[in-house]
């Protein structure tokens, strides 16, 4: 029986529930790391916060996401190996959206800061591991994820560090540290915007 060709659009409306549920519990779950700091120094209030994380997220995720939902997509389970039974994986990406959704609701409402990350590749990879066989699983590709799990907040951390000691070097040694730091600031965000622009550029190219 051709499940996919028989309950198509129902599969379709699922993904699309399951995939909403998702992204809600990513923005209930992940919004304080980009806005917490905003609200907590009253720059914003919590529900203009939710206003420009909503605009901005989104624009994020849409105009630079690409990568990751590859990545996703065929990057932890080849697809391929479902040839025969594409409704596995159709199955398995649908329980996998679910699960990771459910976590993030139940963490959200609990206040664990957990990481969304985390809970779709774990669950990609017990659905493949279960499902399908532990070898379908990309193990090479999940060590990679892992290990930028271990890398990258050493790194931010070390980024935040020294953005600290020449934003205080700057008002400590300067006795118009008002235009000093707004120098320094427009100086950041011109290299922000440029290191984005080459991201961009780097995945159309």
């Amino acid at each position: 029986m051709d499940v996919i060709g028989s309950y198509g659009t129902l599969l379709l409306l699922l993904a699309c529930a399951f995939g909403l549920f998702m992204a809600w519990g990513i923005g209930a779950n992940d919004v304080a790391n980009a806005m917490g700091t905003s609200v907590g120094a009253r720059a914003f209030t919590l529900k203009q916060a939710i206003v420009v994380a909503a605009i901005f997220e989104f624009t994020g995720a849409y105009l630079a996401g690409g990568e990751v939902t590859s990545t996703i997509r065929k990057g932890i389970v080849d697809p391929g190996l479902m040839s025969d039974t594409p409704e596995l994986l159709v199955y398995g990406m649908l329980s996998a959206l679910l699960a990771a959704g459910t976590w993030l609701y139940i963490a959200s409402l609990n206040g664990w800061p957990v990481s969304t990350t985390h809970s779709i590749v774990g669950a990609i990879v017990g659905f493949a591991a279960v499902g399908i066989s532990v070898d379908a699983v990309d193990w090479g590709q999940v060590g990679t994820i892992a290990a930028s799990w271990v890398v990258s907040p050493l790194l931010a951390g070390s980024i935040a560090f020294a953005l600290f000691i020449s934003v205080r070097i700057t008002h400590s040694r300067s006795g118009r540290s008002l235009y000093s730091g707004a120098a320094l600031c427009a100086g950041l965000y011109v290299a922000g915007r440029l290191h984005d622009l080459y991201g961009h550029l780097d995945q159309g190219a």
